[in-house]
Formats: structure tokens, sequence, C-alpha cells
């Protein structure tokens, strides 16, 4: 106990050092993550926009896979995108695999459905709420689009904080597809699991008081928003 207690005391002491390993760690854990998700919030609040409000032949089939997809195991996309950007796959050329680049493909595969499944919902019950009074105003389905994710931008913003919630935790499918090599494409959650293999208690302790901190300010900024959401005495 009392060897745990003083792990926990020198991993405080690294972090507030600001150790250049784990600055370098934690800094390239956010590029990925936050790329990951830029790129899944683009494509997902259209893509999500665009199923709430338009109805074509197999749209129920769609929505339901997209919510399955919601669970998508990471290693499974990890083996995926390896095949993919591996030098017999079809995007070997690119030199991709075992790269930030090739973490970031990975992350934002597990993010978009989150996403847009969340961005669906939420433009859904809006689009419900407010056609009857757009469509009086003369504006289509295609021009309510700005106004509904404008309206709801702060439901859209919990969507997209899970989605960084779940790309920051991610260890599986970046560890496959970026290989865990250090100085380039070590993070966080595959440095944790290294430096734990390796008993090196106190790099693994630092480095998990960090991402707990991100996931506890991720769920607080959710939850906050959430609340504002919420109508008052609801």
């Amino acid at each position: 106990m009392a060897d745990l207690g003083q792990a926990f005391v020198a991993a405080l002491g690294l972090i507030v050092s600001g150790s250049p390993d784990l600055a370098e760690i934690v800094g390239l854990s956010l590029r990925v993550s936050l790329s990951a998700v830029a790129l899944a919030s683009v494509l997902g609040l259209a893509l999500g926009a665009l199923l709430a409000l338009y109805r074509f032949p197999g749209h129920a089939a769609v929505v339901v896979a997209l919510n399955t997809l919601m669970g998508l195991p990471p290693v499974v996309v990890g083996l995926v995108v390896y095949l993919a950007l591996s030098r017999s796959g079809p995007l070997g050329v690119l030199g991709l695999l075992f790269t930030p680049t090739a973490m970031i493909v990975a992350q934002t595969i597990l993010v978009l459905p989150i996403v847009t499944a969340l961005s669906r919902q939420v433009i859904a019950d809006l689009w419900a709420e407010l056609r009857e009074q757009l469509t009086s105003l003369g504006a289509s389905r295609r021009r309510a689009i700005p106004t509904l994710v404008w309206d709801a931008r702060i439901s859209l913003m919990v969507g997209v904080l899970a989605g960084f919630g779940r790309a920051n935790a991610e260890v599986g499918a970046v560890m496959i597809v970026g290989g865990n090599i250090n100085h380039a494409t070590r993070v966080m959650t595959t440095a944790i699991a290294l430096e734990t293999s390796k008993g090196n208690l106190v790099n693994a302790l630092a480095l998990g008081i960090v991402l707990l901190t991100l996931s506890l300010t991720i769920n607080g900024l959710a939850a906050a928003f959430g609340a504002s959401t919420r109508p008052a005495g609801a």
C-alpha cells in the first residue's frame, strides 16, 4: 500500500514537473483525437441532418445499422484499417500505416457513427417540432438544415463531446494501426498499457491521471450542455 502511495505521489510530481516525454504523449493523443473528432463531426452532422430530413428506400435499415455501429468494436476497426493501409492493401501505396494519420482514420471511423446517430435524432426531433413553422416561412428541407443545426447546436455539442470521449479513451484500434512507436505514434492509452506491462507504475499512473482528468472534463462539459437544453424545472 505504501509503495502504491509513493507511486501516486511520484506520478503527480511527474505531471507537475512537466515531463517532456509525458507532454509529448499527451500532445499527440489530443492531436489525434481532436483531428478525428473534427473530421467525424463535419461528416456526421451533414449525414445526420440528411437522414433526419429525407426518407428513401431502406432508410429504416440505415438508421438501425447506424445505431448498431455506435458500438463498433475498436479492434475490428483497427483490423480493417490495417488491412486497407498495409503494403498488400488497396491504400498501401500511401504509406500511412504506423503513422498518426492512420490513427486519425481509425478514430474517425469509430466516432462517425456516434456523431451521425445522435445528430440524426436531435435534428429529427427538432424538425418535427418546427416543420410547420419553417414550411410556412417558405423554407425547404435543404434550406431548413442550417437553421435546425444552429437551433440544436447545444444538443449537437453533446454528441461531439461523446465522440471525443470515445476517441480519447480508445486503445485497440490505435495500437493496431499505430504500432505504439515511441516518439511517433505512442498515445496515452497505448503508453499506459505498455508501462503497466513493464511494471513502470509511476509513468502509467501519471498518464492515467491525465486521461481520467480529461474524461471527467469531457463528461462534465457534456452534462453542462445537456442540462442547458432542458427546460427550467424539468
